[in-house]
């Protein structure tokens, strides 16, 4: 179960067995160069990407931990996905996280605050600007930090890690998002 809090408003989720993502959305990770602030051997940046559940990024030394995304131009992030297991990793499942973002590490404000009751699953973390229309961010660089655990442990475990933005229009320029071949071959005056 995690807790959202932005301001007032807090939303519950649950953490989910299965990943379920909008097809209207494209996975980012591969755009993006990673970086931890510490890891424990052989439990580095490569296993957050690495779409295995059992290997996990395990922390290496002093609270907060850090997950970094940076991108080499400005992006746009609609959705955050962690994959955390209470079950497994007990006193090193995350329980306060928060996700910040901007152009680089000087300038990172925050974005979300989360806080997970003992999280088993995908837990899905919607980002958006401060205006409520828009339902994306747009920034070069995403960044995660573990600010707290469960049972008080000191290092921690995150198994996986996705990042989605909406996906781009087939035809450039074009107001419209056509989706079929045939509309798309018509799109255009040659």
């Amino acid at each position: 179960m995690a807790t959202e809090s932005e301001g007032e408003e807090e939303v519950k989720q649950a953490g989910s067995p299965e990943l379920i993502v909008d097809d209207n959305l494209w996975e980012m990770a591969k755009k993006a160069a990673w970086s931890v602030s510490s890891f424990k051997q052989g439990n580095g940046v490569l296993s957050l990407t690495d779409s295995n559940l059992d290997t996990y990024w395990q922390s290496d030394g002093a609270q907060p931990h850090l997950v970094n995304i940076q991108f080499q131009k400005k992006v746009k992030l609609q959705l955050l996905v962690l994959y955390v297991d209470f079950k497994l990793d007990e006193s090193y499942t995350p329980n306060k996280i928060s996700i910040r973002a901007g152009d680089g590490f000087h300038n990172l404000k925050e974005v979300k605050m989360m806080e997970l009751e003992k999280p088993i699953g995908w837990i899905y973390i919607p980002l958006s600007g401060s205006d409520p229309r828009e339902t994306f961010i747009h920034t070069f660089m995403l960044q995660i930090a573990v600010l707290s655990n469960h049972l008080n442990g000191r290092d921690t475990h995150i198994r996986q890690i996705r990042v989605y933005g909406p996906r781009p229009n087939p035809v450039p320029h074009q107001p419209f998002h056509f989706t079929s071949r045939e509309f798309t071959m018509y799109s255009s005056v040659r």
